[in-house]
């Protein structure tokens, strides 16, 4: 299967519902697949190897997806925010590529001699031009459909690699075809570099659902384009949900959303209070939180709306506390926890989250799969599973402090503090140590008028925690910083404690 299935379905269901609306500018199921098909004809015909994106969201992005699927070369988004070196030395790994990008963030780019590059708008001329027969997408389902640069956070950028079945497999094992209703309108918030910008389209797609885009995000354009477009779906991640409560604190307003039925969340850990505080204000919305990765062509587990009304509304603090999970497993995956050394383990064991199905790609370019013999790909991520089945993580494998050979996880020491009625964010890093070689370091923001002192929050932590855990230093900030997924730059912490080693 190819991923243009997707679109040619809903192009012969309804050919006459609205895709995607992007300001002033729609189209419809039949003008996408027409645009997708004499696209790619043109990406085909001149023999670029991908077809990349550098630019926000647009009518161009959706166009792109299946375009490069209908030419038979991978689809490359890439992040718009990197640095010019670093988007020089991704641009030269994809050349040649048929490269649609905005004008001001390539002008000041060295553009390798085998890329095109077209703007959106002559993207969108071309591709709404003389229209190309109907021609079958090449290629097999184990063919490259996206590939996506990492991060690059710890070293060079990996390009991670989603195949057609990948893709497909998510798609058809989460979505039911032609599931949304004339009025239903998807909002697109997240930049379209990212998997979940990705997965928005395919799914939106694949239930017939109007795509609202937001190129540029900020919690009052996002509140007001939900309701002038009559948004009924909506993926935030954490740090966009908290500047739409503030928003709303801000000008004292109740925030309607009248059309809103489901609002999802992923990218990162979402602070309990923001949560709690949205399903107060929005009692009737359906709240799932969607763990997932690149790697996996999107979610895997799912928190769903039952099970945020159960939590939020439960004495039981057992039954309360899965508002911080990220829920079960989806039906077509499997999940498992695993110890250092590679052993299963059992209900409430703390290890690294193992993920097996056939979403999953766990491939990179230029290093191959990293799925083991029986197909379980390492997420990096740190969890454990209750008897209940639901799966709490505890941060990145990388994250793990190691305190003279004692591993530290931050998420335990993080949701410690929060509880702290003075703590309005907090994160955990590890800091230089001569005698320990790591030990514990804490940002905290605090709340708007709280005053505490560091000296508190340690005692805190030591009367629920292990001595070990206690932090040896804790700074404070404003805000943490979080990128545009909502994933807070611990790399950006642990500077903060660079120069404070504690002596032996």
């Amino acid at each position: 299967m190819n991923i243009v299935m997707a679109l040619e379905m809903a192009a012969d269901c309804h050919p006459d519902r609205i895709a995607v609306t992007s300001g002033t500018k729609s189209l419809t199921y039949g003008d996408l697949l027409r645009a997708a098909r004499t696209a790619g004809a043109v990406v085909r015909d001149s023999g670029c190897r991908y077809l990349g994106l550098l630019d926000i969201n647009s009518p161009a992005a959706p166009v792109a997806i299946f375009a490069a699927a209908y030419a038979g070369v991978p689809y490359v988004p890439m992040n718009y925010r990197l640095t010019r070196p670093e988007l020089e030395a991704l641009l030269a790994r994809i050349e040649p590529a048929f490269l649609v990008a905005a004008p001001a963030y390539v002008e000041a780019l060295t553009m390798p001699a085998g890329n095109r590059v077209v703007s959106a708008e002559d993207f969108l001329a071309l591709a709404q031009g003389n229209t190309a027969p109907a021609t079958e997408a090449p290629g097999d389902p184990s063919t490259v459909a996206v590939q996506l640069f990492t991060s690059g956070t710890t070293g060079t950028p990996k390009a991670a690699v989603l195949r057609h079945e990948n893709l497909m497999s998510y798609i058809l094992g989460t979505v039911d075809f032609a599931g949304a209703d004339d009025a239903d309108a998807a909002l697109v918030a997240v930049p379209p570099y990212h998997i979940a910008g990705i997965s928005a389209v395919l799914s939106s797609t694949y239930a017939c659902r109007r795509m609202v885009q937001l190129p540029n995000f900020d919690g009052a354009t996002w509140l007001t384009l939900c309701r002038d477009e009559g948004v009924t779906n909506a993926f935030v991640v954490p740090t966009m949900l908290s500047r739409v409560m503030e928003h709303l604190d801000a000008i004292g307003e109740s925030g309607a959303l009248p059309a809103m039925k489901a609002i999802a969340y992923g990218g990162g850990k979402m602070p309990p209070q923001v949560i709690e505080k949205a399903m107060a204000i929005w009692p009737a919305v359906d709240f799932t939180n969607a763990y997932g990765l690149t790697e996996t062509s999107s979610t895997i587990c799912l928190l769903g709306p039952e099970d945020h009304r159960d939590a939020f509304t439960s004495a039981d603090p057992e039954v309360r506390r899965r508002l911080h999970s990220v829920g079960k497993p989806i039906g077509t995956v499997e999940i498992e926890i695993r110890d250092a050394g590679g052993k299963a383990l059992s209900a409430g064991e703390l290890g690294d989250v193992f993920v097996r199905g056939g979403q999953v790609s766990g491939e990179y370019l230029g290093v191959g799969s990293l799925l083991d013999a029986d197909g379980w790909f390492p997420t990096r991520d740190r969890g454990f599973v209750d008897r209940y089945g639901f799966l709490y993580l505890d941060g990145r494998a990388d994250d793990v402090i190691v305190r003279g050979g004692e591993n530290i996880s931050p998420g335990e020491i993080e949701d410690v503090l929060r509880e702290h009625p003075a703590v309005s964010d907090v994160a955990v890093v590890a800091m230089a140590d001569e005698q320990w070689g790591e030990a514990v370091a804490a940002v905290v923001v605090p709340r708007e008028g709280a005053n505490v002192a560091a000296a508190d929050l340690q005692d805190w932590v030591r009367q629920r925690l292990r001595s070990s855990r206690v932090p040896a230093a804790i700074r404070f900030r404003n805000e943490l910083p979080y990128n545009e997924m909502g994933k807070v730059l611990r790399r950006v912490l642990k500077e903060d404690f660079r120069d404070e080693a504690q002596p032996a």
